[in-house]
């Protein structure tokens, strides 16, 4: 149990370091927000998985209600994050932020 943990936990943090480096690494503000709103999801999804079987090392009901609450908050992101992203680049939009051309310098 314990490998399998470590092993979500490991792919968890995988995933968010590959979105903080495309963050980082990608030309403008709408290329930046994909693996912000991608990987971090995703991250979270396994981190949280991760924990949520951690957690059930000693099984119990309480042990059980937590791990259904990790879970939730799981559903929420899932449910919160795309749309907080499309929010995000609407706003971008309205504002008449440009997107990045091929050949343009990054911004």
């Amino acid at each position: 149990m314990d490998i399998i943990v470590t092993l979500f936990l490991f792919a968890g943090l995988f995933f968010f370091t590959g979105g903080a480096l495309g963050i980082l690494r990608f030309p403008d503000f709408y290329s930046r927000l994909h693996p912000a709103g991608k990987l971090d999801t995703l991250g979270l999804l396994l981190a949280m998985v991760g924990l949520a079987l951690f957690n059930l090392h000693h099984f119990c009901l309480g042990a059980l209600l937590t791990s259904l609450k990790i879970i939730l908050i799981v559903v929420f992101v899932f449910l919160a994050s795309p749309t907080a992203t499309h929010a995000i680049v609407d706003a971008g939009v309205r504002a008449g932020l440009a997107p990045w051309v091929k050949g343009d310098e990054r911004r």
